[in-house]
């Protein structure tokens, strides 16, 4: 599992720049609601151009099973992230595809990733990962709002040996710190290492990578 995604990637220049910034993933955003959601023909040039060693992470939400099914093998998609609502059944439907799935943190609410997981285990098909994002109502991630730290640590912890992605908020100035309180597998961010929405600050995310890369292998 990767350490330090950098997600809403948009274009061939941004995905070399934060695989040269040392990020050992790229997030390609297929949700149409997003500002960063990117056509799969472009997509599939941005993956084609990624040195190995970088996942490809394709992100839907509440998408068709077919649809998820066509892109992630059409481009090779190292993971599939499901930043939904999407039950437990879509990661059997899913296999031997590498599911992560997101929970939008509320306080330390467990009731949601609780229920998922034990759906995930009457349909035997569990995520390769899960990942913890802010939750702000109406929306799918990507809103630049922090997740709850310590909340996610609880979670992280409880979770254990599942790997758990940190996401909500993050940028090279507050990584360090999120790293040492939620103590998390790996981190993603999206808004806090870019210009305008899907478009990357190339000295951002090399200070991100640089920060995180520190702080996880301290953590």
């Amino acid at each position: 599992m990767f350490r330090i995604k950098i997600c809403g990637i948009t274009n061939v220049t941004d995905a070399l720049a934060a695989a040269a910034a040392g990020a050992d993933a790229v997030g390609l955003n297929f949700y149409a609601g997003s500002p960063r959601c990117v056509a799969p023909d472009a997509a599939k040039e941005i993956a084609a151009t990624l040195p190995d060693g970088v996942a490809r992470v394709g992100v839907f939400v509440n998408a068709d099973v077919q649809a998820i099914i066509e892109i992630c093998d059409r481009l090779a998609l190292t993971y599939v992230q499901l930043h939904g609502d999407e039950p437990a059944e879509l990661v059997a439907q899913l296999a031997p595809r590498a599911v992560i799935k997101a929970f939008r943190l509320r306080d330390t609410d467990r009731t949601p990733i609780n229920a998922f997981l034990a759906e995930c285990k009457k349909v035997d098909a569990m995520p390769t990962g899960l990942l913890l994002d802010a939750h702000v109502s109406g929306h799918y991630g990507g809103t630049g709002a922090t997740a709850d730290w310590l909340g996610a640590r609880a979670v992280t912890e409880w979770l254990a040996p599942l790997p758990v992605l940190l996401a909500g908020g993050l940028t090279p100035a507050n990584v360090a710190a999120a790293v040492a309180a939620a103590r998390p597998w790996g981190v993603d961010t999206a808004s806090g290492v870019e210009i305008s929405p899907g478009h990357k600050d190339q000295a951002k995310m090399q200070q991100f990578a640089a920060a995180a890369r520190d702080a996880l292998a301290h953590g």
